[in-house]
């Protein structure tokens, strides 16, 4: 007689028992039980929880890469996916993507985007933080995968929510703290600067307003600054976002984590970031959802907002 053992899930007895059954005990006990255990028990097909090993492709791009002494000066280029997530090109062809995006798996935040994130080909995934919005860190079809990282790498060439919906409340609510010292671990936020074809990229992430002097040292000369800024100054109020423009003083100002129809929905409490944008002396909408930037083209540039509105790339 042919015998098939799938994957099972107990349905049924006494929870105290079933903690204490051990996978090959188990099996055991329901053979056992024979029939009289099917009501008790149901089959489900196996599943990974990532999906990184089912990915077409390999690492020949970065491999190449590797083995390049020298790269052609040129524009980088910038892809907005929606949210914080953002694909930074350089001119020789690496590329880093930053924080994808999910929902949140708990089901606790509701529906926040359409879609998966797309299966988008890369070669370096990196991470603010550990937040759903930003840390869908398996969907990209990446190489390597950079998460939270501090200190220097280098490849190729390249604490209250002020907003109208108090969030930080909700981590009051489960006993838990948002603002240093004692915040939990998920608060906790990363910062990179990105330095290729003569462009420094500020990617702020999440984070707080008013970080320590030191960090404004470390950071130097910042070129293009991506900022969190939408109409329910969910992260950053617009005064919060303006001091931080003005004391780094970037060329270009990309918007990030802000309502964007392509890819999120209103569930999410998010707005747009118009009312913000259109404030400005300076600032271009643009009709796409991709910009390359030359360092001599940006050069006489000062604190000009780059929008890429509804615009997001979904492949």
């Amino acid at each position: 007689m042919d015998v098939k053992l799938e994957p099972i899930a107990y349905r049924g007895g006494n929870e105290a028992e079933e903690t204490r059954l051990s996978r090959r005990s188990f099996f055991m006990a329901a053979g056992a039980a024979g029939i009289g255990a099917a009501a008790a028990i149901t089959t489900r097909p196996a599943a990974a929880q990532s999906t990184d090993w089912t990915q077409a492709g390999n690492n020949n791009h970065v491999l190449v890469l590797q083995g390049t002494t020298s790269f052609a000066n040129g524009p980088v280029t910038f892809d907005y996916y929606g949210h914080c997530a953002l694909k930074i090109t350089s001119p020789g062809g690496a590329s880093v993507l930053f924080d994808p995006w999910r929902d949140d798996p708990s089901g606790a935040w509701g529906l926040w985007f359409k879609n998966k994130f797309p299966e988008t080909v890369v070669d370096i995934t990196m991470s603010t933080h550990t937040h759903f919005d930003h840390d869908a860190i398996d969907r990209p079809s990446s190489t390597m995968v950079l998460d939270r990282m501090a200190g220097h790498f280098e490849f190729a060439d390249a604490c209250l929510a002020p907003g109208w919906y108090k969030w930080t409340n909700a981590l009051k609510e489960f006993g838990a703290e948002a603002c240093p010292p004692n915040n939990v671990g998920h608060m906790d936020m990363v910062t990179y600067v990105i330095e290729t074809g003569g462009v420094r990229t500020l990617i702020w992430g999440d984070n707080r307003p008013d970080p320590a002097d030191a960090f404004w040292d470390a950071v130097g000369r910042i070129d293009v600054l991506t900022l969190p800024v939408d109409g329910s100054q969910h992260i950053l109020s617009y005064a919060q976002a303006d001091a931080i423009v003005d004391r780094l003083k970037p060329k270009v100002i990309i918007p990030t984590h802000y309502l964007n129809e392509t890819t999120t929905y209103t569930l999410s409490t998010l707005q747009p970031a118009d009312e913000w944008v259109t404030g400005k002396g300076r600032f271009k909408m643009l009709n796409s959802p991709g910009i390359s930037l030359g360092a001599k083209d940006i050069a006489d540039l000062d604190r000009e907002v780059f929008y890429f509105g509804n615009h997001a790339a979904t492949a």
